[in-house]
C-alpha cells in the first residue's frame, strides 16, 4: 500500500469538501488529526503506527521547506526508513543555516547548522539529511542507548554510510555533543540485527564482557548452518538475545531448539537472555561467566 499523504484544509477544499463538511468529518472522527492543521482519513490513520504517522507529518513539513532547509535528526531517520526506538516523535526536526533562527514549537524543532557537500538528499520528494549526517546528528543529541540503536539500524540499512561518518564528524567539529558522539560512532556496528542486540552490546561493555564477534555463521556436524548473534570463539561461548517477536509459531521454536542442540553438539556453551534481563544484565554477565568456566573445564 502506498504511504498516505497528509491532508490540509486547502487540499480537502480543493478535493471538493466545504468548510462545514470538514468540520463534520473532524467531529465524527472520519478525519483524524496527525498534527496541527494536518489530517488523515480515519482508515489510513488507524492503519499506521507512531513512526509511520511521524513520517506523514515529516513529509508534509518537508514539502513546505525553503531551499536551504532539510528534515533532520530523528525525523530524517524515520523518512529514510531506519528503525527508530524509544525516541520522542511529537516534533518534526528541521535543520537550517545559522542565518535563520532555531526554534521549538509544539510540532517543530528547528536546528541551525552548516551543510557540507553530500549531506542533503531527497526522500519521498523532500530534502532530508543523508544517512551519514543523520547518524552523526543523532549521536550528538540522543542518549547513548537510543543513539547506538538507531545508528546500528542505519548502518544495517546502508552499510556504505560507515565510510562517510568520519568526514561528516570532522565537518561537525564546532557543534555540541562531539565527545559523546565520537564514542557512540566508534561503537556502531550494522551487523547488530535488532535493537535488542544493539543494547546487548552496550551492556556487555558496561559489565566488562569480552567483545564478541557478531552474526557469525557456524556449520554444525549435521550440516546445519546457524548464524549466531554473539560468538566468543576463544571461549567456546555463543550468545543469543531472545526477541520473542521473531517467533511467529511453534515451528520457529522447534527450529531454534534444534539449532541450539547442534551448537552444543559442537562443544559450545549457549547463553540466552531477553528484554527483561537487559535491565538487570548482571544476571546475564554471571550466566556468561559460568558458561565460559564450563567450556574451559571441558577443554582442559
Amino acid at each position: 500500500m502506498d504511504e498516505p499523504r497528509g491532508l490540509t484544509r486547502k487540499t480537502l477544499i480543493a478535493s471538493g469538501m466545504s468548510e462545514n463538511s470538514i468540520r463534520r468529518a473532524l467531529r465524527s472522527g472520519e478525519l483524524a488529526n496527525v498534527a496541527h492543521g494536518l489530517y488523515l482519513w480515519r482508515k489510513d490513520f488507524d492503519a499506521l503506527g507512531t513512526v509511520e504517522l511521524h513520517r506523514v507529518h515529516a513529509r508534509h513539513v518537508g514539502s513546505t521547506l525553503n531551499p536551504d532547509e532539510a528534515i533532520s535528526h530523528i525525523s530524517a531517520a524515520a523518512l529514510h526508513g531506519i528503525d527508530v526506538w524509544d525516541v520522542p516523535l511529537r516534533r518534526v526536526h528541521v535543520s537550517r543555516p545559522p542565518s535563520r533562527s532555531g526554534r521549538v514549537t509544539a510540532g517543530l524543532h528547528a536546528h541551525t547548522t552548516h551543510w557540507d557537500d553530500g549531506e542533503i538528499t531527497h526522500v519521498l520528494g523532500v530534502p532530508v539529511t543523508s544517512i551519514a549526517r543523520t547518524i552523526v546528528d543523532l549521536a550528538r543529541t540522543l542518549p547513548r542507548d537510543q543513539a547506538v540503536a538507531v545508528g546500528d539500524a542505519a548502518l544495517r540499512l546502508d552499510p556504505s554510510a560507515a565510510s562517510q561518518i568520519s568526514r561528516v564528524l570532522e565537518a561537525s567539529r564546532c557543534r555540541y555533543g562531539l565527545v559523546s558522539a565520537s564514542s557512540v560512532l566508534q561503537f556502531l556496528d550494522g551487523r547488530s540485527d535488532s535493537v535488542g542486540e544493539s543494547l546487548s552490546r552496550i551492556r556487555m561493555r558496561e559489565y566488562g564482557l569480552p567483545v564478541p564477534d557478531l552474526r557469525r555463521e557456524l556449520v554444525t556436524y549435521d550440516g546445519r548452518r546457524v548464524r549466531v548473534g554473539f560468538y566468543w570463539e576463544a571461549l567456546g561461548v555463543v550468545g543469543e538475545f531472545d526477541d520473542h517477536e521473531k517467533y511467529t509459531g511453534p515451528l520457529d521454536l522447534i527450529d531454534e531448539k534444534r539449532s541450539e542442540d547442534s551448537l552444543r553438539d559442537l562443544g559450545l556453551e549457549v547463553v540466552r537472555w531477553d528484554w527483561s534481563e537487559l535491565e538487570q544484565f548482571e544476571v546475564v554477565a554471571r550466566r556468561f561467566e559460568r558458561a565460559a568456566d564450563r567450556a574451559r573445564t571441558r577443554a582442559s
